[in-house]
């Protein structure tokens, strides 16, 4: 999925924010979607184009911290940016340490605000590419047969031929074999080339898990 660069999504209880925020980043390009509050914003999420959030930190029901978690557990990969009045910079730390991208001090000159949501941007398209380079790696890891699978497994836990070959029940020359073919198959010719292909499919991460 391409990511649009140009999405702001501007979530803020107060109006007059609202309003200059949205016309500052309008006036400059971007597409801007506002709401009102961290719970409707929240309930429109799914069906949202990817793109920048705006986060306000104080609201009521939930405040921007709420909502930064809320859109971490349902694993939307929005990039952050809070927006906070003064002597609220000790929240913002907090939130940047959650991943938000950048704090912003309200008020704030067009400059500050533009830069923040420029870096946004930057790490929203950043993103995209790394989800497109996931989803070529995993298309050419499940060419592969099962076996070839179970040796770039291998690989990637940084076992050697032998190693794999016992873990397997199989020999070492089989395994030379299927390694070969893996390597025909994911049309590199060095063993870090197709470890790159395993990483970005995340082979690593899901060993992790499996233990």
């Amino acid at each position: 999925m391409t990511q649009n660069s140009n999405n702001v999504y501007l979530v803020d209880d107060e109006d007059a924010i609202r309003r200059s925020a949205s016309f500052m980043l309008r006036t400059s390009g971007y597409a801007v979607d506002v709401f009102e509050s961290g719970v409707a914003f929240l309930k429109n999420v799914k069906n949202l184009e990817p793109g920048c959030v705006l986060l306000d930190i104080r609201m009521p029901e939930m405040d921007g911290l709420d909502v930064q978690e809320a859109l971490q557990d349902r694993g939307i990969p929005f990039p952050v940016i809070v927006m906070t009045g003064h002597g609220d910079v000790d929240v913002a730390v907090r939130a940047m340490k959650a991943g938000a991208v950048d704090f912003i001090e309200k008020p704030f000159a067009k400059e500050v605000l533009l830069s923040a949501i420029e870096e946004g941007c930057a790490r929203l398209m950043e993103t995209g590419r790394k989800h497109k380079r996931a989803d070529e790696a995993n298309l050419r890891i499940q060419a592969l047969t099962p076996r070839e699978q179970d040796v770039l497994h291998g690989l990637v836990k940084g076992h050697p031929n032998k190693t794999i070959a016992y873990d397997l029940g199989i020999s070492p020359r089989t395994v030379e074999i299927h390694r070969a073919n893996l390597m025909s198959k994911l049309e590199v010719n060095s063993l870090s080339d197709a470890l790159r292909i395993a990483f970005a499919a995340g082979l690593d991460e899901q060993i992790e898990t499996d233990g």
